[in-house]
């Protein structure tokens, strides 16, 4: 209940379509409670032999002709109004979970899969529709005619209308069964599905992988698992529902056949109207409809419930990484950093950084090196408050970043990461990405100070080339440069380079130091590099071991030591 509560309230811009919709179901209901009356009297009119049959029948006939372009009237208001609030309801809680996940820290992506994630905001959304524009809509309708027709048959008959109707309880009981055995069934489908879309997410844009390590047959296997997993559990759901169908189905007819054997007595004895039991059947006819129509909304309702269950889930998320109220808005930054006793984990207990106490003046150029798996890259995703710390604090300019608007922090940084990631655009959308406004011009001038011009050039429609999904159009050197003039034309007081030349050739990272050297003056960097010969003219070296600070200085200072440094200098002229 709390859930439909919450998808209430989600909806609540659309309930004055959802409220229109239902005095259009209103309408439509109250003109098939009227037509059996009709016949009823009709029925009447012609067994006491009544001489205004003829005229009392044109006239009725006139007004179920009004009524019945009423009921078709209202049925597509009815129809056309829950679904535009449905869909648009969709579009908006589509909206509201993408959102959220876009506000959520790294921390919640460490267990999920896209392919999941995608599910929850495609697949479970769409169940939901169907709670606003099918489920909701016909209990209304189901229960609005079960009331109505309830309250006219023992308006008619009390004794018949009991007797006929005494199957309901058993009705309502199968109902709570079936709620009970189909929701966790629902739920295991959603689960499934979510993993069959991560697995073809997966394989997809891991195709070059499956081809060229001959995992064809391995990779069908999952995705096999999956679709014969999610068919198998939506048909034991099913099964139940069957059951249940036959069962309402069953019950239904036991009050038609009550009504036609003792309601037929009745007549007999002369103590029931003729009339009265044509009323009564078809009254029941209208009755029973609703009622299987109702364990066919259990169904929907139960896989809408399911899907819900998953959305607001993600909604409902809390983030690890939290603005405060009010906080610091910082426009023109300088680029001071300080770590000050800094620790940070990802899994309790394996500590990444432990007591980090370091200051990063404006404008210097300190690197990071250490063995892999240290902390170099927990240490810049901190700065950019990927994740918080979990000891200490990180401050900007003396302020601490947990007090700056995230919007302002990373306003005042400028990343080229090792992992580059490329939209399915084109290349002067890629560069300008971190720069609104920028200009043909400017983004020209960051890809030549990137060396990334002249191979722009050479391309198809230049900067207007599109270069596909994750820029598998290009190479890994060129996706590099890209990222870098993406970096460049960003042009923050704080630059972070992580690898930022890992995929270059020794003469183009050569090019590409040249410019970057001029980047860096009057700017705070980063730099994390595991060929040392790009960080020599660093201000500032910090070797990391074991995620504490083993060393500072730097290169001529630590190549003197003789200690990690020295051995990892060793180690990259040797390689």
């Amino acid at each position: 209940m709390q859930l439909l509560g919450n998808i209430v309230m989600s909806a609540r811009k659309y309930w004055f379509y959802l409220g229109v919709a239902i005095l259009a179901i209103a309408g439509m209901t109250a003109s098939q409670l009227y037509t059996p009356l009709v016949v009823r009297r009709l029925t009447d009119m012609a067994v006491n032999g009544d001489p205004r049959l003829a005229e009392e029948a044109i006239f009725m006939g006139l007004t179920l002709l009004l009524l019945y372009l009423v009921q078709a009237v209202c049925s597509y208001g009815r129809s056309y109004l829950t679904h535009f609030a449905a869909w648009h309801f969709v579009a908006d809680l589509r909206l509201k979970v993408y959102d959220k996940l876009q506000n959520l820290s790294m921390k919640f992506y460490h267990d999920k899969q896209t392919g999941q994630l995608m599910s929850r905001i495609i697949n479970d959304t769409n169940n939901i529709e169907v709670l606003i524009a099918h489920a909701v809509p016909d209990v209304i309708v189901n229960v609005i005619i079960l009331i109505g027709v309830s309250a006219i048959l023992f308006w008619i008959n009390p004794t018949l209308a009991f007797l006929s109707l005494v199957s309901v309880p058993v009705l309502v009981a199968l109902s709570v069964v079936f709620a009970k055995k189909v929701l966790p069934l629902f739920r295991k489908a959603q689960v499934i599905m979510g993993e069959l879309n991560a697995n073809l997410q997966d394989n997809i844009s891991g195709m070059k992988e499956i081809q060229a390590f001959n995992r064809h047959e391995k990779e069908y296997g999952k995705v096999s698992d999956s679709a014969r997993g999610h068919a198998n559990a939506v048909l034991g759901a099913l099964k139940w529902s069957a059951s249940y169908g036959s069962s309402v189905q069953f019950l239904s007819n036991t009050g038609i056949i009550i009504v036609i054997a003792y309601g037929g007595v009745l007549v007999s004895l002369g103590t029931l109207p003729v009339a009265d039991i044509v009323a009564f059947l078809m009254y029941l006819a209208l009755f029973f409809p609703p009622v299987t129509a109702l364990a066919r909304v259990n169904e929907d309702l139960q896989t809408a419930i399911a899907g819900a269950e998953r959305v607001f889930e993600i909604i409902q998320e809390d983030t690890d990484v939290k603005e405060v109220e009010n906080p610091v808005i910082l426009e023109n930054s300088k680029g001071h950093l300080r770590f000050d006793n800094v620790g940070f984990h990802y899994i309790d207990g394996q500590e990444v950084l432990k007591n980090i106490t370091i200051d990063i003046k404006p404008g210097e150029i300190v690197a990071l090196v250490g063995p892999t798996g240290v902390g170099k890259t927990t240490f810049i995703s901190l700065v950019n408050r990927f994740y918080d710390p979990i000891d200490g604090n990180i401050y900007l300019d003396d302020i601490n970043i947990k007090n700056l608007a995230l919007t302002s922090l990373r306003n005042s940084i400028s990343n080229v990461i090792q992992d580059v990631f490329l939209f399915n655009d084109t290349i002067f959308e890629n560069i300008a990405y971190g720069s609104p406004g920028a200009t043909k011009e400017d983004v020209i001038a960051a890809a030549k100070i990137a060396r990334a011009h002249e191979f722009i050039c050479g391309l198809e429609s230049e900067y207007d080339t599109i270069i596909g999904e994750r820029g598998v159009r290009l190479s890994g050197g060129q996706k590099q440069r890209l990222s870098i003039a993406r970096a460049v034309l960003r042009n923050k007081p704080i630059l972070i380079l992580d690898e930022a030349t890992a995929s270059v050739d020794v003469e183009t990272e050569h090019l590409i130091q040249e410019a970057m050297d001029e980047v860096m003056q009057n700017r705070t960097t980063i730099i994390i590099a595991h060929r040392l010969s790009t960080i020599k003219k660093a201000d500032k070296i910090i070797v990391l071991n074991d995620g504490v600070i083993e060393d500072i200085g730097t290169h001529e200072e630590l190549l003197q030591k003789d200690g990690l440094y020295s051995q990892l200098n060793r180690i990259n002229k040797n390689a």
